[in-house]
């Protein structure tokens, strides 16, 4: 039996363990409450609904020191999110007084502003105040030749326009005596004679601000935001037509998707003007994620090391160019570590996902990834988690390697038509698949069509084309947005790109080819800078390749043959035996009557300067063809 003294005993231990069963128990519902709460607030927090609303969604939930930044006279200046705020609010004051409207807000009504400009944080100001009043911008590629440059001024009746520099000051200035809506220009460089752009800024009175107040309220999520002219590979530009709704939609649909660190650090360089980067900057604003606009093209790297992004967009090409630079450094290299390197190289190209290639391949990638690709995640600045790319196909040994050194790249798809992203490939493994452009974002739907086309609906799906019913109807039929592109679904869920439609060709045989798939693999080659293939209505294929002048000068001296110029490398009997030994090897890959029988070597890399390549680096299969039509008789002589 128990004495008193040690039933009191029993009965204070019996009461705080009991006490602590209790306290414990209301820890854990006062946790569940409190993520319960979280939970609702993350999900019904009201988010943005038109593009204009974001600034201030971040300046409301995490406003930054460094929302935006570029460099200015070798020095990054930055803007914190209440800077650009008030700067959009003067510009838009300014605007309305200049006579900018967005007037019965129909997108006949708009007003339209052009902007032609590299990236910079006065694109987003300009942006941000066009919308907020109502009137629609419509960028522009700077690398634009001025024929195609007048024909958007005035089919968009375009009453101002904004550019970065002289020689696009100097460009319009050209035409502008052609295009009768355009009133005026502004820099955003100090030019003499020149209208600077801050000379539109205007400290907004309490009636002024009550009117742009007045016009944001009237202004629904459906009504027209921006209207993008896409060259596209043939005809004459076409006004595309992108809502609030079409833009934001995309923009909520890929913000679960990306790595979002609200402390880190984005560097922008592709072209604003392309739906692919403008949407990502509005996602960044809405996420948080400062924005470092790169200087120029050629510094990029430098850039890179200075910002030390987490992630970033790009292209192939870029990518490519970067593989090139880095392959080129390791073939400078001598005796162990030229062979380490190779070894790395030749290990990252083995790489898989979602397959374990077992734990001495795990062992030798640890080594590999310590010793070489570290240094490759140092030029980019040594925080990238993720890259981004687009616009067209990804070469499969460069997923690889770039995924093996601890860089995952996030290849996606989509086009101007559908604001853009239709699906992108994830984070997560199991929602990645090398050569595919990943599972479909939310919201938005995805069939193939009998002819193999991808069909695309949602809520990113354009308005239409400005003033072009008739191409509208022809593009969007019950809904169905038709990209133009072959594709299939593997697994019924990774999304693959096979070929565009338009670019399938028939040999005289009869026999259907895609050209896409053997320019990816070709261009696999260290010696092959860029590939079409030919072959429509000709009894065999064939191709006009620019080799990689680089790397052939450095194998010409290793044969210890003079190079010369591009025009006589070309002609060397070494060269064309070169070539075609690599061509032969690709061959192999493909079916009879896809196999390159005929090449011809070209002297000069095609580029967007000299009409070749798209803005967005495509091949402008019908300027090539009608260019150098002389060599392709030749082949087929």
């Amino acid at each position: 039996m128990l004495t008193g003294r040690e039933n009191c005993l029993k009965s204070r231990k019996f009461n705080h363990i009991s006490l602590i069963k209790r306290m414990i128990k209301l820890a854990g519902y006062l946790n569940f409450a409190h993520w319960l709460l979280s939970f609702i607030l993350r999900f019904n927090m009201e988010k943005p609904a038109r593009l204009f609303d974001l600034p201030e969604y971040q300046l409301t939930h995490y406003a930054k020191p460094d929302m935006l930044a570029a460099k200015e006279q070798g020095v990054w200046r930055t803007y914190s999110t209440g800077e650009v705020v008030h700067q959009v609010e003067k510009l838009a004051a300014g605007l309305l007084r200049y006579g900018i409207s967005g007037n019965d807000l129909s997108p006949e009504g708009q007003d339209k502003i052009a902007i032609i400009s590299n990236n910079r944080p006065e694109w987003i100001i300009v942006d941000q105040a066009c919308q907020q009043i109502g009137a629609v911008l419509t960028p522009i590629y700077p690398t634009i030749n001025s024929l195609e440059l007048k024909f958007i001024l005035n089919d968009a009746a375009v009453k101002l326009i904004f550019v970065s520099d002289k020689p696009l000051y100097d460009k319009v200035c050209s035409i502008k005596n052609e295009t009768p809506s355009l009133k005026d220009i502004f820099t955003f460089e100090k030019i003499e004679g020149a209208n600077h752009w801050t000379g539109l800024l205007a400290v907004p009175g309490t009636g002024e601000k009550a009117t742009i107040t007045q016009i944001k309220n009237a202004i629904k999520p459906g009504h027209l935001a921006t209207i993008i002219y896409t060259s596209g590979t043939t005809g004459v530009p076409k006004g595309v037509m992108l809502s609030h709704h079409n833009i934001m939609s995309n923009v909520l649909a890929s913000y679960p998707i990306l790595p979002i660190d609200k402390e880190g650090k984005t560097l922008s360089f592709l072209p604003l003007n392309h739906v692919y980067e403008r949407m990502l900057n509005y996602l960044y604003i809405y996420a948080g994620v400062s924005v470092y606009y790169a200087e120029n093209m050629d510094t990029i790297g430098e850039n890179l090391r200075e910002v030390k992004p987490y992630i970033f967009t790009t292209v192939p090409r870029l990518l490519e160019k970067v593989y090139e630079r880095i392959l080129t450094k390791g073939l400078e290299l001598s005796g162990i570590k030229k062979k380490l390197f190779f070894w790395s190289m030749a290990l990252g190209e083995r790489f898989e996902i979602n397959k374990d290639l077992g734990g001495w391949y795990r062992f030798q990638l640890r080594i590999a990834n310590k010793l070489v690709f570290s240094k490759w995640r140092e030029a980019l600045g040594g925080k990238v988690q993720a890259i981004v790319t687009g616009s067209a196909a990804c070469q499969l040994r460069l997923l690889k390697l770039f995924t093996a050194a601890g860089v995952n790249i996030l290849e996606g798809y989509g086009l101007t038509e559908t604001s853009p992203v239709i699906s992108v490939n994830r984070m997560e493994m199991k929602d990645r698949m090398f050569g595919t452009v990943g599972p479909v974002i939310d919201g938005v739907s995805v069939k193939i069509a009998e002819d193999g086309e991808i069909l695309c609906k949602g809520p990113n799906v354009m308005m239409g084309y400005y003033k072009r019913p008739d191409l509208t109807k022809e593009a969007v039929q019950d809904g169905w947005f038709h990209t133009g592109d072959i594709g299939e679904l593997i697994d019924g869920k990774f999304l693959k790109i096979t070929d565009r439609k338009k670019e399938l060709f028939k040999t005289s045989g009869g026999k259907y080819v895609a050209p896409l798939p053997i320019e990816t693999k070709m261009k696999e080659s260290p010696f092959i800078e860029q590939i079409m293939v030919i072959g429509d209505e000709r009894k065999f294929t064939s191709g006009l390749i620019v080799p990689n002048f680089n790397h052939l000068s450095d194998w010409l001296k290793q044969q210890s043959i003079t190079n010369g110029t591009p025009e006589e490398m070309i002609q060397k009997p070494e060269v064309l035996s070169l070539i075609r030994k690599e061509v032969d090897k690709f061959n192999q890959l493909f079916n009879h009557v896809e196999q390159i029988k005929k090449f011809e070597l070209l002297p000069a890399e095609w580029t967007i300067e000299s009409g070749e390549l798209t803005p967005t680096l495509k091949l402008k299969r019908k300027v090539i063809l009608e260019k150098y039509h002389d060599i392709i008789d030749k082949i087929y002589q």
